[in-house]
């Protein structure tokens, strides 16, 4: 049966996903391969809100990251940044419909002040931006995309997070764990669309004819309040997103649970192939590392499990 019953959090999503559509830059911007679920709760006692702790303005130019940068980059003293906006904690906008917030926001920045670059953003669509780096529209973009083999013959990557594919279900779901995707047949799951979600889903939807099962159905949407509306009123059976969104997003609605992490992926920062910028980011990450920032960073949005030991150019996807 559909469930009608709703938290004041899961309202706010769609709130929030309206504001995206009316204040965002182009298109609005669709779920990342590391999207989130809702916005916290409103209100100064609620548990969950969206943190706002200044972890950013007092990061110091690095010097020798900042050398590292072509002299037409320091010259111009700005960086284009594309970013994609979904939901906490990757990034989401405040309840003033404007402020921009989020683990990708804020290490975008740190990085921008490490490297002595006034950042200049602009939201766009999650799956137009990787495509709109070859262009040159853009010298980055964040959206907490997934490292991929795949991805890496034409996009050039920054590590800065280890994130992954996770699974969320309804609380009435015989589900415990999935630890193979045959698991999901004869189910609907419903994903973000152009994320690494939907291409493992399609790539392996086979294997459930090959066991002689019915394929699982795979719903996609390019917003995440219709993902979570999906699963909430019955027209999914299972989501699949970010272990570190999913976990977010299951503490904001009632009726709701994380089930498992599936695989591990790192995240980084995402650059036309060959950019000569990825050794000066490389160079910012490790360097807000090492000053403590990063672990702030991380602290400040709850998934210090998700640190990396040391920030790598376009590294093979982890297997």
């Amino acid at each position: 049966m559909p469930r009608t019953r709703h938290t004041a959090a899961f309202a706010l999503i769609t709130a929030a996903t309206l504001a995206l559509t009316a204040c965002g830059s182009g298109d609005p911007a669709a779920a990342p391969a590391g999207a989130a679920g809702p916005a916290g709760p409103a209100g100064p006692a609620a548990k969950n809100a969206i943190p706002t702790t200044d972890v950013v303005s007092g990061v110091k130019r690095d010097e020798a990251a900042a050398g590292l940068l072509p002299a037409a980059v320091r010259s111009s003293g700005t960086l284009n940044i594309a970013s994609s906006v979904g939901t906490p904690p990757g990034a989401t906008y405040l309840a003033d419909g404007r402020t921009l917030a989020g683990t990708d926001i804020d290490l975008a920045d740190a990085v921008a002040r490490v490297l002595g670059l006034k950042p200049k953003r602009e939201v766009a669509a999650f799956e137009a931006i990787l495509p709109a780096l070859g262009s040159g529209k853009y010298d980055v973009g964040t959206g907490n995309f997934g490292v991929t083999d795949e991805r890496r013959k034409t996009i050039d990557f920054v590590t800065y997070l280890n994130d992954g594919q996770g699974f969320a279900v309804r609380d009435d779901s015989t589900l415990n764990k999935v630890t193979d995707l045959t698991q999901l047949c004869g189910l609907t799951v419903g994903t973000a669309a152009g994320t690494t979600f939907e291409v493992t889903l399609e790539e392996n939807r086979h294997r459930c004819s090959e066991a002689g099962e019915k394929p699982y159905d795979v719903k996609t949407y390019s917003d995440l309040a219709a993902v979570w509306s999906s699963l909430q009123q019955g027209r999914t059976d299972v989501v699949m997103s970010t272990i570190n969104g999913l976990r977010y997003a299951v503490k904001q609605q009632e009726g709701v649970r994380f089930l498992n992490e599936f695989k591990r992926l790192d995240v980084g920062f995402a650059f036309k192939k060959g950019t000569v910028l990825a050794p000066a980011f490389r160079a910012a990450v490790n360097s807000l590392r090492a000053d403590g920032t990063y672990d702030r960073i991380l602290k400040k949005w709850g998934i210090g499990e998700s640190a990396i030991a040391t920030s790598q150019i376009s590294p093979p996807e982890i297997r």
